[in-house]
């Protein structure tokens, strides 16, 4: 990776010098996705940090060991990403989300598990965090898992995503105003796993302007993330 020119050097996150973005953005750091780890075992965070670390394109700017610790350095750090550990000592890490989202609300959530069902897959994304990656997984697949949701996307380990959809297809929930034909096309490539980028692709539209269309397509279907989105137009009979 090319040094820092000199003229402008990166302040460490969190310090004065360093540029105050925009209220609730996350933080940049040299185009990189910065990353909150929230974890309680020194070995396997730090096995979790060498591997986030020493892509070019990922960077921890810290590291949390418990849920309060987690919220006052989301508010601090304003990281891009939160990776956070499903058990931790003062609470459950699924139950943390919306408090970690209300600290730093431009991040998106990670969360890491030993052992997962499809029911916890669910709960996950009805507490609006972004994917669910088992620990037996390999590094690789939490890397791109990272670069998914900080993209929008959602990340979930393989025979997890439709057993959530399955579970969520059976919430109440109304939809909201008419899509329009756009925000149906849209809907039509969610449903079929497109993510943002691809969409913009099909659709023939820029990146922010595609992301725009899944915005309204969120917001009209009163979803919190792309996968509950998809549940509940399956469920509304827009997607079969």
């Amino acid at each position: 990776m090319p040094p820092t020119p000199q003229s402008a050097p990166q302040a460490a996150p969190g310090t004065a010098a360093e540029p105050a973005p925009p209220r609730g953005a996350p933080r940049a750091t040299g185009g990189r996705i910065t990353i909150l780890l929230v974890e309680d075992h020194d070995m396997v965070a730090e096995a979790i940090r060498l591997a986030l670390d020493r892509t070019e394109d990922l960077r921890v700017v810290g590291r949390s060991l418990s849920v309060a610790e987690a919220l006052a350095e989301a508010a601090r750090l304003r990281p891009a990403v939160v990776v956070l550990d499903r058990r931790l000592p003062d609470g459950d890490g699924i139950a943390a989300i919306a408090p970690l989202r209300a600290a730093a609300p431009g991040a998106r959530i990670l969360v890491l598990t030993g052992e997962a069902t499809p029911a916890v897959a669910a709960r996950v994304a009805e507490a609006g965090g972004s994917g669910l990656i088992l620990k037996a997984g390999n590094l690789t697949e939490l890397q791109d898992g990272v670069r998914l949701v900080a993209a929008g996307e959602v990340a979930f380990s393989k025979g997890l995503l439709g057993g959530a959809l399955d579970r969520l297809t059976g919430r109440t929930a109304g939809l909201g105003a008419t899509l329009t034909p756009r925000e149906r096309e849209t809907l039509g490539l969610l449903g079929d796993g497109l993510g943002t980028a691809e969409i913009s692709r099909r659709l023939g539209v820029a990146l922010n302007t595609a992301r725009n269309h899944v915005q309204r397509v969120l917001e009209k279907l009163g979803a919190r993330s792309q996968l509950e989105a998809v549940a509940v137009a399956r469920r509304e009979g827009l997607l079969r």
